[in-house]
């Protein structure tokens, strides 16, 4: 099957211009989509989640400097921070006061960063294989030394060690593609092959994926302390076999957050909207048809 080019819009945010796919009805209740990376951009949901612009107005972003978005920023503003505040700007920029925001991996870091910085801007917050804080991430290492099967171990782990060095945009998106089984609950999952192939159009960012990591360059993600700044209802989603994000992460934030919900996906590792999309688009429509309704 041929994946259509994207077809969207460039946005003024700040000091950059943000690139915006948007599905749906225009009077549906925006919900802006973030993706994972850093490096990445919106084509990794490909239309997983498109069920839900039946009823709300998708609205997915690629990060300051990643994707179709202008790459003239100061990498300097690559700090999440910043990109929390560009969530406000895009919706600013659509001409929307209200707006949900879903977060997917790293944009779950995003929208929580959003979530805190900006509390009650949004009126309704998915974090979607998240953490509150980079501690949480150091199991990584540990999970990785007993990942099976070995060729696929190996795989993941040179792959992770050529994000340092990665020189060429092209060249980012066979990194992903090779820590893809790392992400699923079964590492030789056959959807592996058909997200793969449906990334034909991703524009990886390599300069961002070399200058930023998930352990510093102002990504760090350090939140869990002001969780109970946050006024807006949260849904906070895990994957029972999430890797990097574990799901035990999500639970403490779920506690931590004032109107904070979990949903753990019992059959999903980190991508739960590729390995179980009926559920996943299932347990957001819910929470947000509730929440949202006026």
């Amino acid at each position: 099957m041929t994946v259509p080019e994207p077809a969207g819009r460039l946005l003024p945010v700040h000091d950059t211009h943000l690139y915006v796919v948007e599905r749906g009805p225009e009077d549906g209740l925006p919900l802006l989509v973030l993706h994972g990376g850093p490096g990445l951009d919106h084509t990794t949901f490909g239309g997983y989640l498109d069920a839900l612009a039946d009823t709300y107005r998708l609205v997915l972003i690629d990060g300051r400097a990643q994707g179709r978005s202008d790459r003239d920023s100061d990498p300097r503003s690559w700090t999440l921070s910043q990109h929390a505040s560009d969530v406000s700007a895009v919706a600013a920029a659509i001409g929307v006061e209200r707006y949900a925001v879903l977060g997917h991996s790293y944009g779950a870091f995003v929208a929580l960063q959003h979530a805190v910085d900006a509390p009650g801007a949004a009126v309704a917050t998915v974090v979607s294989s998240g953490v509150p804080s980079t501690s949480w991430l150091s199991a990584v290492e540990e999970g990785l030394a007993v990942f099976q099967p070995e060729d696929l171990r190996e795989q993941v782990r040179a792959s992770w060690e050529r994000e340092a060095s990665v020189e060429r945009d092209e060249d980012v998106l066979p990194l992903f593609v090779d820590q893809l089984p790392w992400h699923f609950a079964d590492p030789r999952d056959p959807r592996i092959a058909s997200l793969a192939a449906g990334l034909t159009h991703l524009r990886g960012s390599a300069a961002v994926l070399r200058a930023t990591s998930l352990e510093g360059g102002g990504l760090s993600i350090e939140v869990a302390d002001r969780l109970a700044e946050v006024a807006q209802p949260v849904l906070v989603l895990a994957g029972r076999h999430d890797r990097t994000c574990v799901p035990a992460a999500s639970e403490a934030m779920a506690q931590a957050l004032p109107h904070g919900e979990l949903h753990v996906f019992q059959d999903a590792g980190h991508l739960a909207y590729v390995e179980v999309t009926e559920e996943y688009v299932g347990v957001v429509r819910a929470f947000l048809d509730r929440v949202t309704a006026p």
